[in-house]
């Protein structure tokens, strides 16, 4: 359960942070894409330890 939430922060992240960073370029969309999957997986990881055993 856990990596399946962890899955679809990352996805939800990715896709917020390409959006804001298309309004920019390209390069800019895909790395705010990383930035964003990055966090996705930081907030589901830290959310999953506090309330999922």
């Amino acid at each position: 359960m856990t990596k399946l939430l962890i899955f679809i922060a990352a996805t939800i992240g990715g896709a917020i942070g390409w959006w804001l960073g298309a309004f920019v370029g390209f390069m800019t969309a895909f790395f705010m894409s990383v930035v964003g999957t990055a966090a996705g997986v930081y907030v589901a990881r830290k959310w999953a330890s506090g309330y999922i055993a």
